[in-house]
């Protein structure tokens, strides 16, 4: 039987039991930081909503500055080493268009890049990657470590099992300056 736990914008959720899969509906702009340490059998997912904090908010999982540290954190507390800890990233679409709008608007793409240099800053596996484009996904991670990735008007598909030693998956869908 399946244990879906919900990971909602701005929340950073942990699984280490057989039966869960963590679950990320609807992200647009958002990513959906996936990670499994398979030594540890830990799972964890990020809905990261905005690039970086600015101090007022206090919602650590809501920011790629805050967030990633957040859930590699609570990944550690459970036994989790980030040394072997593998990341997919998901989402980071870009749902609407602003004719000659400033590039600041194209949130999406500013996640992809504040996420991404988060986890390159740690020198951290970043094994998949399904990001940018037009359209929302959902992603769901289940504690074998294979992410799933159903994209709005497509079928449901595998990125990849990041329990699993496997060339780097990407599935580019726009451009990331």
């Amino acid at each position: 039987m399946t244990n879906s736990i919900m990971v909602g914008m701005a929340e950073v959720k942990i699984c280490h039991t057989p039966e869960g899969v963590l679950t990320a509906l609807g992200l647009g702009s958002c990513i959906g930081v996936c990670a499994l340490d398979p030594v540890a059998h830990v799972t964890g997912m990020a809905h990261i909503v905005l690039p970086k904090s600015m101090g007022g908010d206090t919602t650590l999982g809501k920011f790629a500055d805050t967030g990633v540290p957040l859930l590699l954190q609570e990944m550690e507390k459970r036994g989790a080493r980030s040394s072997r800890i593998r990341f997919a990233l998901v989402g980071g679409a870009q749902l609407f268009s602003f004719q000659g709008a400033n590039t600041r608007l194209d949130v999406g793409v500013r996640n992809i890049q504040a996420v991404q240099a988060e986890l390159a800053e740690r020198r951290l596996n970043v094994v998949a990657e399904d990001v940018g484009g037009k359209s929302g996904r959902t992603v769901y991670l289940n504690m074998e470590g294979v992410v799933r990735v159903r994209v709005v008007g497509q079928n449901e598909y595998e990125l990849v099992n990041l329990a699993q030693n496997s060339e780097r998956t990407f599935r580019p869908l726009a451009k990331v300056a």
